[in-house]
Formats: structure tokens, C-alpha cells, sequence
């Protein structure tokens, strides 16, 4: 066998069932062989942001997603869909073509692992065939353990012909679980009981070791109410009476109150990284910061306690010595931490229930995002939002409940992610309604890929808030608003919908949001096309924020 077939038989023997790509690729034939499935995405990010997707779904189970595309201008062009996996902790195995070793470092030929590995956990080429189960191995090991990350695998094209006698070199790597030390996880006990007002501020990492049970068990016996991270949103069940929401530089009332009042914060399955995008923490706490990343610990916050661990594996540990030190039972009977979060909910939704339930023409934002909340079937629908104005928007309102029925992104915030996200989650998840929540600058960015989602078989439903402006750049550039449109754009997105084999819907009205939705999810399983809801909304300018 070559080089490429040895590559597609690895992948096969991994459980890989599909592979984003695009254009060309020889390893595309040979995965084709295997009985891969080879979907093509309608330009190089598109593909990754697809495998994306798939590998957030499906990280507990061992799966990733996997890109492969043509050198040149294909590798380029797929810097910035790696380096926002990077940024977000996403396990991708990236298997570009390669122009050849002896070109490959040839000014001004771009050098895919001398680029890469800024925004990859690993990056290496093949330089010899028989080096190929060796370096697969590497690749998907350090891919699978530590902070979850893309891995680079470039292909150079004048060896990847050649012969690859055996596999027995290859062996499927394991992922290996680290675990906090004791005394430290006892002292984390001692601190987290005696505090005054903790919160647990829980991120990525408990969705992708599956923790969210543990994580729940915690704050019921501690009876501490829990924040989530952007990344982290879905973590816990935000019906939950001691969810507090997720923190986006937009986020629920609750949120911005314990994060300023609390004493002690429990960071788990979360870096901590300051981000343009999310909320700092405020100076003066104890921070317990539990992550796989010896990087996090004091990166940016004082540390006062570190845990170094897997998520369920802390999170088991800590519920038990808290057991040990109060009870089976906790302090479940206390309920004035549950009442207080209540109380401050219940402050939130007075605040904003004249924009989730306006009548204005054109439709307001917040009204939209609750006609959605109401239309969903939530433990069965998986949703994202997109960058910009329509992540503020969504973030704080839309209820998360089961792990994995929101997908929180953004510390790099690239235009158009959600579409091509959520078709890799519609691929992992084919029994759930996969939708996500853009802009009209962010459709223009991706959706061409709704032609892909039709053709491969992976309809989704995409909203598209059609205000006819970029939200919120007449403010910084006014004069060029003015005089060139700048930031001003229009079309007919539900049209476009139609055009590539999908379904466009037209809303203007409120009323017409919820039907819309049922009817785009029977359209979705039942005709299996994609939907694109066309709605008419008006820019808006007020967030949920209570930083004073």
C-alpha cells in the first residue's frame, strides 16, 4: 500500500466515518476505498468548521473530526479555520497535501509546519513513507490527551507513493487521565465549605469529559450556584435552580452579581483566558482553578489552589471528600442560596420582558430569541449562535438544558462559524434539530455551505437576523456609514436558501416565529432539506450587562 492508503486504513481502524474536504486531495480517493465518506465543503474553512463541530459532540466518545485539503493555496487559505480550533480547544486531525521535500522550505513557498505550529498542538510532515504509522500515532496521542487541540500531519506528495510494508506500527492511542493530588483537593474541600459566598465557574472541559451529572451532584450538596463559560454553556441545565447562566461579555443578571459579590471561585474544565469576548474576574477572591493544563494555572488569575485533572475525575473526588466532610445529604436542606438565585432571575426577566415580548416593527432581536425558547424542543435541539451582535443576544436568553444543546464559541469570533458548525453536529447528532443564529454579514461568510448540508445529507436550520447592517458599526464609523453604506449590506437569503436546494422562509411578523420553527424542523427530518428562516429584524442596541 501507499502512503495515502496507509493514512485511510489508520483512520478507518480509528472509527473515522467521514472526512471534511476541499478541493483536492489524493488521500480523498483512498479514504473513498476505505468506505469513508468524502464530503466537500464549499471552501477550506467551511470543512473545518464542520469537523469542528463533530469533534465538540463527540469528544467523550473518542471520535474527532477530521480536514484534508490541497497544499498551496488550500493551506493557506486554511490558517484561520485552525487557529480558531485552536483558540476554542478543539481536537481536529488537519492532513494537508504537501508540495514536496524539496520545496517545501523554498522561499517564498509557504511551509505548512513552520506556520502551523503556532495554532497546533503538533505539526510535522511526512518525509519518508515508512515513518507514517509513527507519526499518525504521535498525531491523534497528542491530539487526544491534555488540552484537547488541532494536530497537522502535512503530506508530502513525493514520498507519500511509496511503499508502506506494515501497520503493526501504528496502535490506537489511548487517552490518558490525569487525576488532582489529594491534600490539595482536600485543602480546595476545606476552603470551597468554609467560604462565605462561592461559585463554581465551569467551562469546556466538563462537557468534553462528560461531567455534567458530577458537576450538578456538587453544587446540589454544596448548595454553590454555578456559572458557565461561554465554551461551557449546556454544562448544567440552566432550569436549574442554581444556574446562574453563562458569561458572555453579555450574560444574565445573575451573573454579574456573584461574580462580583462571591468571596471564593471554583473554576473547573476552564483556562481562565482573558478574551475581548467574556467577563473577567473580578481581584480580591480565592481561586480553585481545576484544568488538564498545567499552562492555566496563574496565567492570568492568581491561583491560590491548583488541580490538575480530568473534569469527572475531580469532580468525582470532590464530591465524595465533600461527603466525607458534611454528609450524603450536604446542605441540600439550606435553600437560601436557591431563593436568592431566584429572586435575582426573577429581577432579570422583569428587566427585559418589554424586549422578549415587543411587537415592534421590524421584529426586535429579544423577541425573536423568545419565540425560539418557546418553539424548540430543547432536549432535542442543538443550537449556536454566530459572531457579533447575535451572540450578545442569544447568549444570555436562549436556555440551555442537556449537555451539548448549546455550542458556545468565540474567542476568536470568525463570521459565518455557525453554519458549517452546525452541520458537523447534525452529522454527529442525526436524531436532533441542529440551528443556528447569524447575522446577514456572517450568511454572506458561509452560506454557500447550506448547497453542502443538502447534498451530503445534514440539514440544518439557519436564522438569519436580516437587519440590513453590520449592529453596532454605525457607532465607531458613522461618516463612512453615511456617505459609503459601509457596513450596510441586503438580499434575499431566503431566496439563496432556495437556489441551493434548501427551503427560505420570510418572516416579518412575531407570530410567524413559531410555526416557522416547527415547520423547519419537520422540513429538516422529514424532506431532509435545509431551512433558512429570512427575518426581518431592526438593529438593537441594548445588552444584557450589569457592570456598574
Amino acid at each position: 500500500m501507499n502512503g495515502y492508503q496507509a493514512i485511510a486504513k489508520i483512520l478507518k481502524q480509528e472509527g473515522v466515518e467521514w472526512m471534511a474536504c476541499f478541493p483536492a486531495n489524493p488521500l480523498i480517493e483512498a479514504v473513498a476505498l476505505e468506505g469513508i465518506k468524502a464530503f466537500v465543503f464549499r471552501q477550506e474553512r467551511g470543512g473545518i468548521m464542520a469537523a469542528d463541530g463533530f469533534s465538540r459532540m463527540m469528544a467523550k466518545q473518542g471520535k474527532f473530526g477530521v480536514f484534508a485539503c490541497q497544499g498551496g493555496p488550500g493551506i493557506e487559505n486554511a490558517f484561520g479555520g485552525i487557529a480558531q480550533a485552536s483558540s476554542e480547544g478543539v481536537p481536529i486531525l488537519f492532513l494537508p497535501d504537501g508540495p514536496g521535500n524539496g520545496v517545501t522550505s523554498t522561499s517564498p513557498n509557504f511551509s505548512g509546519p513552520n506556520n502551523f505550529r503556532f495554532i497546533t498542538k503538533w505539526a510535522q510532515s511526512v518525509t519518508a513513507a515508512e515513518r507514517i504509522p509513527g507519526l499518525m500515532r504521535h498525531a491523534i496521542s497528542t491530539m487526544k490527551n491534555g488540552r484537547p487541540g488541532p494536530v497537522m500531519l502535512e503530506m508530502q506528495r513525493d514520498v507519500m507513493g511509496d511503499e508502506v510494508s506494515s501497520l503493526d506500527d501504528f496502535g490506537s492511542p489511548q487517552r490518558h487521565v490525569a487525576a488532582p493530588d489529594k491534600s490539595d483537593l482536600r485543602a480546595a474541600v476545606k476552603k470551597l465549605l468554609a467560604a462565605k459566598k462561592p461559585v463554581i465557574y465551569a467551562g469546556q472541559g466538563v462537557l468534553y469529559a462528560g461531567a455534567s451529572a458530577k458537576l450538578t451532584e456538587l453544587a446540589e450538596l454544596t448548595q454553590i450556584p454555578v456559572i458557565t463559560s461561554m465554551p461551557g454553556k449546556s454544562a448544567i441545565d440552566e432550569r436549574h435552580p442554581l444556574s446562574l447562566g453563562a458569561a458572555n461579555k453579555t450574560a444574565p443578571k445573575g451573573v454579574w452579581e456573584w461574580l462580583k459579590s462571591s468571596d471564593l471561585l471554583f473554576a473547573i474544565g476552564s483556562s481562565l483566558t482573558k478574551t475581548n469576548f467574556g467577563i473577567n474576574i473580578p481581584a480580591g477572591k480565592t481561586l480553585i482553578h481545576s484544568t488538564v493544563n498545567y499552562d492555566d494555572i496563574d496565567k492570568e488569575y492568581t491561583t491560590d489552589i491548583g488541580l490538575i485533572g480530568d473534569a469527572q475525575k475531580t469532580l468525582c473526588m470532590l464530591v465524595d471528600e465533600v461527603k466525607a466532610e458534611i454528609g450524603e445529604e450536604g446542605r441540600k436542606s439550606d435553600t437560601s442560596t436557591r431563593e436568592a438565585v431566584a429572586e435575582v432571575k426573577k429581577e432579570w426577566q422583569t428587566d427585559w420582558s418589554e424586549l422578549l415580548n415587543s411587537s415592534m416593527d421590524p421584529i426586535n432581536p429579544y423577541r425573536l430569541v423568545n419565540e425560539i425558547n418557546k418553539a424548540v424542543d430543547h432536549e432535542n435541539t442543538i443550537v449556536t449562535h454566530d459572531a457579533g451582535h447575535p451572540r450578545d443576544q442569544i447568549m444570555p436568553f436562549y436556555t440551555a438544558t442537556v449537555p451539548h444543546s448549546y455550542v458556545g464559541w468565540g474567542k476568536s469570533t470568525h463570521l459565518g462559524y455557525g453554519i458549517p458548525l452546525m452541520i458537523g453536529s447534525k452529522i454527529a447528532n442525526p436524531d436532533k434539530m441542529c440551528m443556528n443564529f447569524m447575522g446577514d454579514a456572517a450568511f454572506g461568510m458561509s452560506g454557500l455551505d447550506l448547497e453542502t448540508s443538502n447534498r451530503i445529507g445534514a440539514p440544518i436550520t439557519t436564522v438569519v437576523l436580516n437587519n440590513g447592517t453590520m449592529g453596532g458599526y454605525d457607532r465607531a464609523q458613522p461618516t463612512a456609514m453615511e456617505l459609503y453604506d459601509a457596513g450596510n449590506m441586503g438580499g434575499d437569503y431566503a431566496g439563496i436558501s432556495e437556489d441551493l436546494g434548501g427551503v427560505g422562509i420570510k418572516i416579518t411578523d412575531p407570530s410567524e416565529i413559531g410555526p416557522a420553527i416547527i415547520r423547519a424542523r419537520q422540513i429538516n427530518f422529514d424532506e431532509g432539506k435545509s431551512v433558512l428562516l429570512d427575518v426581518k429584524t431592526q438593529q438593537e442596541m441594548q445588552f444584557s450587562v450589569y457592570n456598574d
